[in-house]
């Protein structure tokens, strides 16, 4: 067996089937063996898009995802895609082609430092110079990735190293000095919650992307019933809970739900639970629950009193804590003081839900993402690309199932969507996947549009068509006196001609009522469709200003017909 034979088997070892990726000088011997295996392999049409997909394919499936590129710019083209992943803990895979050991340090042909280069946004890398470690670092790198905080593990594999012959298949795993992660969470500091719950007359939840990843989705949902406390989300973590429930609130933060942003500050205890208390989610951290006691629960102590001060941490995984603690809760009973503020807190969600109206031209996004949200089951999966559109997504969607809601966070990447969409659609092939893009965005990886067409992956693009970069000429219309500084993009291209010259169908959308009967159609012949909605380009998110309190939004949709 050969290096690269190692590569493969030891991928098939480890459950992968399908591998994102694009070759190159310094993986050409990999590829012809992956030529002559039963591995599925993807060919994106830019590598940043290999790891875009394979974060799209872990965050959909709770798998690791696998991307591959060649040396020098092919591993410098991952490098956004792996950051996206790292600051999102999402668990890839990402294994590049090097120039042959003897010429590393010599800035050889394609030659880069990739391991170097993505230090600060990987968990873990790895540079086999023999090919018998092969197959053990590949076992490790997925145990690294999966455990813990989850997140992206480099492999770097010389070109002779992929062509050298092993003398053995060994994996067993390598030991990782000082890699210890903590998933138990302690018994003490759990019943001091409890305590602290008991007291509460006013409590909040607060829950992130960490309860989707532990898979304490059923955990959270009982703790929140039994305290009658309601709910709210970050961005990521969307999904946890079920936001059709009465005591959902939605998202809170910069974009977030009225009724979140200004009730927070009035509970008397937050648990935050696999939340990292991001700048978009707190606003100014000085008037972020300033009078509230804070439970904090997460799988990483670097995060815990990173940026809010805390009451009480408790380190783990969170559906391990969580089920001791709805253990310590049998005989809890919410209290008159608790069921007065869920009741008022219920009221005002109802009073603050955000009206729009259904029959305007231009189309307003909040009614389109109405009619998308009109049309998808529960076990439908929606990515967004980030800016305006994501917003509109993740203030207007109701998701009811973890893993159904797949968004850039932390680093905000343009052109995630639709590469995270097919990936996701390879690993859930049964579910419905939706992207939702701006056009700006969308410009930035629409050569996926071959992807799509090649494989026969029936992913649908939604693209919000506003001929703006949205987000940012929204600041500038706000904030910079409507100076429209490189935020117009023209009227090129036209989304159809370009969906139909990659031989996908394409649909341009202007009118109320034609998003939610295109997209049924698309769902029900199962194929790649690019659906071009053009929307009202002035129509703005409220928002938090810079250094604005949690409870200080600005802005506020204008017309109020139709409740969403």
């Amino acid at each position: 067996m050969r290096g690269g034979e190692a590569i493969i088997e030891s991928l098939k070892n480890m459950g992968v089937k399908t591998i994102f990726g694009y070759p190159g000088g310094q993986t050409i011997p990999f590829y012809d063996m992956l030529y002559d295996s039963d591995m599925d392999h993807i060919l994106v049409r830019h590598e940043q898009c290999a790891a875009h997909a394979a974060d799209g394919y872990a965050r959909a499936s709770g798998r690791v995802g696998v991307c591959l590129a060649t040396s020098g710019p092919g591993a410098t083209n991952l490098v956004t895609g792996i950051a996206t992943a790292y600051m999102d803990s999402s668990p890839i895979i990402a294994i590049t082609g090097q120039v042959p050991t003897h010429l590393i340090g010599n800035d050889a042909f394609q030659e880069a430092d990739i391991i170097g280069i993505t230090m600060p946004i990987t968990k873990h890398s790895y540079q086999p110079k023999d090919p018998d470690l092969i197959p053990s670092m590949i076992k490790s790198s997925f145990e690294i990735a999966a455990s813990g905080r989850p997140g992206p593990v480099l492999i770097d594999v010389p070109k002779e190293v992929q062509e050298g012959e092993l003398t053995g298949f060994d994996d067993s795993i390598i030991q990782t000095p000082g890699y210890n992660p903590t998933t138990k969470g302690n018994i003490r500091q759990i019943k001091k919650a409890r305590d602290l719950i008991k007291e509460a007359k006013r409590p909040l939840i607060l829950v992130g992307a960490g309860v989707i990843i532990s898979n304490a989705c059923c955990e959270l949902k009982q703790l929140a019933k039994t305290i009658n406390a309601p709910v709210m989300t970050s961005l990521l973590g969307k999904g946890a809970f079920d936001e059709t429930d009465d005591l959902a609130l939605g998202m809170l933060g910069m974009h977030g739900r009225k009724v979140s942003n200004d009730y927070i500050n009035e509970s008397d205890l937050l648990i935050a639970i696999g939340v990292r208390f991001s700048d978009r989610t707190t606003g100014r951290l000085d008037r972020f629950v300033p009078d509230t006691k804070v439970i904090h629960i997460d799988i990483d102590p670097a995060e815990i009193g990173k940026n809010v001060e805390v009451d009480l941490p408790i380190v783990g995984d969170a559906r391990n804590i969580l089920s001791s603690l709805n253990d310590v809760l049998k005989d809890y009973k919410a209290s008159d003081e608790v069921n007065n503020w869920t009741g008022m807190i219920k009221q005002k969600k109802q009073e603050l839900l955000p009206r729009v109206s259904y029959d305007d031209v231009p189309l307003k996004p909040q009614t389109v993402i109405k009619e998308i949200s009109e049309v998808l089951t529960p076990e439908s999966i929606l990515t967004t690309d980030v800016g305006q559109n994501q917003m509109w997504a993740a203030h207007f969607f109701d998701t009811q199932k973890p893993r159904k809601f797949i968004s850039s966070g932390g680093l905000g990447t343009m052109g995630f969507g639709f590469p995270a969409a097919i990936g996701a659609k390879v690993a859930c092939p049964d579910d419905p996947v939706v992207s939702i893009n701006g056009d700006g965005g969308f410009l930035m990886v629409c050569q996926e549009l071959a992807t799509v067409h090649e494989y026969d992956i029936p992913v649908i693009a939604v693209v919000l068509e506003n001929r703006t970069l949205g987000m940012v000429y929204q600041w500038q219309s706000l904030l910079y006196n409507e100076r429209h500084s490189q935020t117009l993009l023209g009227n090129s291209p036209d989304f159809v001609k370009l969906a139909e010259s990659f031989g996908v169908n394409g649909v341009r959308i202007e009118k109320p009522g034609e998003t939610k009967e295109a997209l049924s159609s698309a769902i029900k012949d199962n194929e790649p469709v690019l659906l071009n909605v053009v929307i009202d380009s002035e129509e703005a998110l409220p928002m938090l200003p810079p250094g604005a309190g949690i409870d200080e939004m600005i802005g506020e949709y204008k017309l109020e017909k139709d409740v969403i």
